[in-house]
């Protein structure tokens, strides 16, 4: 891996080249409690972009990873995270590129093409409907099952979920319940007309987090949704249908 400084973060990125040596680049941004790693390398979303002639970079978010932690919730509101995403691409001297986030990652993909629109190409949303939206419900339980003592006394389903979730990913969960708290700043509906690059919506029939996709695309001026079926929040992102669409609506969307 290799890291960059920015914003007092010494952030961590992978930036993997096709074989013919040069591509069209894919920026990858991770959801919740997760990392470059688990949400893009382990699930074969880098193997299949190299393979299809696109340039994989995916970065830990800060607070993830091998990025820096903070525990000031402060630090983690979507606008700031974006932010770490644009310095990325910056750092590459990469002025403009396809953005795909899963999760969490949508939504600060979503506020990168708000804030920068000049930077996205298109943008790809996994895991994220109509929750950017009206929420994603109530995650304050998520916040206090990862400071908890004993997990074994976790009694919300979500939270038991999520605190399994960042034990086996190794995180650091007093940075994760830090960002839990204000990473999840709404969209506006009149804000996201606002986007018009095309746009790739893709949630699981079983994601009962997202919200959805098709009340989402509904809003964007150039926005497609696409059902990933019979897969829940977790299971959705390395899901072989949406990958064929994905790369199917990078062919059909080139950078220019």
């Amino acid at each position: 891996m290799q890291t960059f400084s920015h914003d007092g973060f010494e952030i961590a990125f992978i930036d993997r080249e096709p074989a013919s040596g040069s591509g069209e680049p894919v920026l990858l941004i991770h959801g919740f409690a997760s990392s470059h790693h688990v949400n893009w390398v382990a699930p074969g979303w880098v193997k299949t972009l190299t393979e299809a002639g696109y340039r994989a970079i995916a970065l830990d978010n800060r607070g993830h990873g091998r990025s820096t932690k903070s525990y000031d919730p402060a630090d983690y509101t979507p606008d700031i995270m974006a932010e770490d995403a644009a310095a990325l691409l910056d750092h590459l001297g990469i002025g403009k590129a396809h953005v795909f986030g899963y999760s969490m990652g949508a939504r600060l993909s979503t506020f990168l093409a708000l804030a920068h629109p000049e930077k996205v190409a298109t943008l790809i949303l996994g895991g994220l409907g109509y929750g950017m939206v009206d929420g994603v419900g109530d995650w304050d339980p998520i916040a206090e099952a990862l400071v908890a003592p004993d997990p074994e006394a976790i009694s919300h389903p979500r939270g038991r979920m999520f605190r399994t979730f960042a034990d086996q990913t190794k995180s650091d969960r007093e940075a994760l319940a830090a960002c839990i708290e204000t990473s999840r700043e709404l969209v506006a509906e009149d804000e996201l007309g606002r986007i018009r690059q095309p746009v790739l919506i893709g949630v699981g029939t079983k994601d009962d987090i997202a919200g959805s996709a098709q009340k989402l695309a509904a809003l964007l001026p150039d926005a497609e949704a696409f059902d990933i079926e019979g897969r829940d929040h977790m299971l959705a992102v390395g899901d072989r249908s949406w990958k064929a669409k994905v790369l199917e609506f990078l062919k059909d969307h080139p950078i220019t």
